[in-house]
């Protein structure tokens, strides 16, 4: 049986409720308040969220990127902020940043989200990716006319349309809060500080230099990120950091023509066995990386990270039924493996298929790595480990494609691409007053202690701001896990939308530390 999402929460809200003692000084908490404004206001909410949504903001396309950083910026100045573009040189992607400096706060907090997204290449989109869409979850998408539907809207209906969850809703959520702390008159008690990057999905490659660059603009006290989805049990979550990442694409070569592969099937080497015995030599089916001392610089983990690990609630079982899944590899909870890198294959190209296909050997065959790196690895050690290993495997490598002296002169060639940028892990430690106070607040605003997760799976270019500040990171994210982020159909569900508001409004009202 199945629970929606509206059961799913009261369950975890009435059972987290018997280990917490909320305040009950209502007054002093802007949660009500930020509540009726929204509920008076959904439909403009939404009307603005369509407005962001539906400017093509792929990463790769610099112009789009600057038309949507212009609009949030323009957003940001109507609602009383100081606003600057921000960038590393000219000709890279703008970050957006802005300041509410706030009488007598002695705290200043940062806010980061990024406004780029993925590309939308995908096939199987049931609407235009920037034509958002209001429809019923998947599988069935049926489209809801929200504009002229009467009452409240339903909180389980999904906004469909590229960074609804990843990562446009973040911004959303924070403009919305402020617009209904004014309506209520009620102003924020620490100074915000907004950096919204704009080419995240592109691996950020110029993210730290334009940190550098801004060093004495962009200190603060404490960051939080509003990137990434909530826990898969629909509660409320506050995650203390993410893995890093390098990715990488290989090619392999065989024959300089196609061949028939009756005639020299026995004789030729195949690009597309190579390549499967290239990826087989890498990881193991269980996910272990076989790269010969690929875990020696992973950090231990600490008690306290074990202890939150162990705390969280179980959702594998569930996980399973509703992916299709008949096993797991690695650990047998999810987040267990958060602490440790992993080596996915994201693609794996040789010769033609469907109609195209021909009885023949291909040219060559080529695969798409990332790597998720633990804290501890770093980008250029993990590119030394993987090329050392190639070579000992017997694999000549090169940069470019090779002449046919080079085919001739060597047995197995490989030609490396490692992708621009890469990032390094980050990690907050659970106990620091500044965290405590972050999930003090959200527990204040939801009504249960939100769950607490030493690091995240996926990796962001905010470990650039974190170790250049040195401030102290808290990830709080609020769109539903089945968002289809990077995927087709990327969607939000309405109730994370509304619920993140008030979190927000908390963040900027009641964090104390």
């Amino acid at each position: 049986m199945r629970l929606s999402y509206k059961t799913l929460l009261s369950l975890t809200a009435a059972i987290c409720m018997m280990g917490l003692t909320i305040s009950t000084a209502q007054g002093s908490s802007p949660r009500d308040a930020v509540r009726s404004w929204r509920k008076a206001h959904e439909k403009a909410i939404l009307t603005d969220f369509v407005t962001l949504l539906s400017m093509p903001n792929v990463a790769t396309n610099i112009a789009d990127v600057e038309k949507n950083a212009a609009y949030i910026e323009g957003q940001l100045k109507a609602r009383g902020f100081e606003t600057r573009l921000l960038t590393a040189e000219t000709g890279t992607p703008p970050s957006v940043f802005a300041q509410m400096k706030v009488p007598h706060a002695n705290r200043t907090v940062i806010f980061y989200a990024h406004y780029d997204g993925q590309p939308i290449g995908q096939k199987g989109w049931v609407s235009s990716p920037f034509q958002p869409t209001m429809r019923t979850a998947l599988p069935e998408a049926k489209a809801i006319d929200w504009q002229n539907s009467t009452g409240s809207l339903d909180p389980d209906w999904r906004l469909f349309g590229r960074s609804a969850g990843d990562d446009k809703v973040s911004i959303q959520a924070m403009l919305s809060a402020l617009d209904a702390l004014k309506a209520a008159h009620i102003k924020p008690t620490v100074n915000i500080k907004l950096l919204y990057e704009g080419e995240e999905e592109q691996g950020s490659p110029h993210f730290s230099a334009l940190v550098a660059k801004n060093l004495d603009l962009l200190k603060g006290d404490l960051l939080i990120m509003g990137d990434g989805p909530m826990h898969q049990s629909g509660r409320q979550m506050v995650n203390f950091g993410n893995r890093g990442i390098a990715s990488l694409t290989m090619t392999v070569y065989g024959p300089t023509k196609p061949l028939h592969d009756g005639h020299y099937g026995s004789w030729a080497p195949s690009p597309s066995v190579m390549i499967a015995t290239l990826i087989a030599s890498l990881r193991d089916d269980e996910g272990h990386i076989l790269i010969p001392h690929f875990y020696d610089d992973v950090a231990p983990v600490s008690p306290d990270d074990k202890a939150a690990f162990a705390a969280m609630p179980p959702i594998e079982e569930d996980l399973k039924r509703t992916l299709g899944l008949g096993r797991n590899v690695g650990p047998p909870r999810l987040a267990d493996g958060y602490l440790g890198p992993t080596l996915n294959v994201r693609a794996i190209h040789a010769g033609d298929d469907g109609p195209a296909a021909a009885n023949a050997i291909a040219t060559q065959a080529n695969a798409s790595f990332d790597f998720r790196l633990a804290p501890g690895e770093t980008p250029a050690h993990t590119r030394e480990l993987l090329e050392n290993f190639l070579t000992q495997l017997g694999w000549f490598i090169v940069r470019d494609e090779p002449d046919l002296k080079t085919r001739v002169a060597h047995a197995k060639i490989v030609k490396v691409t490692w992708d621009a940028g890469g990032s390094i892990a980050t990690k907050t430690a659970l106990d620091l007053p500044a965290t405590k106070a972050v999930v003090a607040s959200i527990g204040r605003t939801v009504g249960y202690p939100p769950i607490e997760l030493p690091i995240v799976g996926a990796s962001s270019g905010i470990a650039d701001i974190v170790n250049l500040l040195h401030v102290p990171m808290a990830g709080v994210s609020i769109a539903n896990y089945d968002d289809n982020q990077h995927a087709q159909n990327e969607n939000l569900r309405l109730g994370n939308l509304w619920d993140g508001i008030e979190v927000y409004a908390g963040l900027v009202t009641d964090l104390n530390w």
